[in-house]
């Protein structure tokens, strides 16, 4: 399937986050949210409104929202824990490992503002480390849509899914990439553009990058084929293990480091399945500086066309 590469519009994914929540609530009175004062940037206000005594509003304590979470699911709600996405996973990891995931409660943990989408608000407010702090916990799926479809699909699929995952979500705006009607697969990468000289493997607000950055290459008499791979945990190693053997070369980026993220967990099944020249994209194991997500993104070799580059120069090597 070829997917749209260029959309008229921009998409913030909270909003269909909110609005699938609350569609959710409205055909099951067990769930309820949980946030930290974050009502506002986690599009909870609709929500609040419809179902004021179904919203638990903690304050700036990150690690008690997790806590009264698994407390929720314990007495038989179903809880989305709603907060900043550094601030969820860095602060609240000790809890997110003892009190969802030893014990497998069915919360469903949203990260809000992910990667690099708090910008301006300096490295204290990235969150570019969360795939590796998340990734590795027992019992949790760890998933980062492409765009407000595979959103409202993914917070779907979690209402119906029996335990914890976590949920990253971005500020950026996106445009479509999947088709309306899309359903979310647990451990499914997406096919988004076919190609036999590369592989380009994003999630999140890159995918559409990359899909940029296939364009491009096309320009250039190369083809590349584009995977969203959604989630990092349980990974697709099938559709990884394909692009290897079919492609020989593989350019991953990720709004992360590139230590522990998206990348690494790619490198992982391409060292033990099918080694082939890779190039992983993403932030250089350094703090990001202050700047919108868009620049830093494009200072750390993330524009489309800079990608692109890094492909054609993987391609050099391979053929060498």
């Amino acid at each position: 399937m070829n997917a749209p590469v260029n959309s008229p519009k921009l998409y913030d994914c909270r909003d269909a986050f909110a609005a699938t929540l609350e569609r959710l609530a409205t055909e099951d009175d067990t769930i309820v949210a949980v946030c930290n004062d974050s009502v506002g940037s986690s599009k909870l206000g609709g929500f609040k409104t419809k179902f004021p005594d179904r919203l638990v509003n903690v304050g700036i304590a990150e690690q008690n929202m997790v806590g009264v979470g698994a407390g929720l699911a314990n007495g038989g709600r179903l809880p989305y824990v709603c907060g900043a996405a550094p601030f969820l996973t860095g602060r609240s990891l000790e809890q997110i490992k003892a009190d969802i995931c030893y014990s497998n409660a069915n919360v469903k943990l949203v990260g809000i503002s992910s990667g690099m989408a708090y910008g301006e608000l300096g490295p204290t407010h990235h969150s570019i480390e969360d795939f590796a702090w998340t990734r590795v916990l027992p019992n949790l799926p760890v998933i980062a849509p492409c765009d407000r479809i595979e959103t409202a699909a993914a917070v779907e699929w979690a209402a119906s899914y029996s335990g914890p995952c976590f949920l990253r979500l971005s500020r950026v705006g996106v445009p479509d990439l999947l088709p309306e009607g899309h359903k979310f697969v647990l451990g499914k990468a997406n096919l988004l553009r076919e190609g036999s000289d590369v592989t380009l493997i994003a999630n999140g607000t890159l995918t559409h990058r990359m899909m940029k950055a296939a364009s491009i290459l096309a320009e250039r008499g190369i083809n590349a084929r584009v995977l969203n791979l959604a989630t990092v945990r349980p990974i697709d190693e099938e559709a990884i293990i394909a692009a290897a053997n079919e492609t020989g070369a593989i350019v991953t980026a990720e709004e992360h480091s590139v230590f522990g993220g998206l990348g690494s967990a790619v490198a992982e099944v391409v060292v033990d399945h099918s080694p082939v020249p890779m190039r992983r994209l993403g932030v250089p194991g350094i703090f990001a500086p202050t700047g919108s997500a868009e620049f830093l993104l494009d200072e750390f070799g993330m524009a489309p066309s800079a990608i692109a580059d890094a492909a054609q120069e993987l391609i050099r090597r391979k053929k060498a």
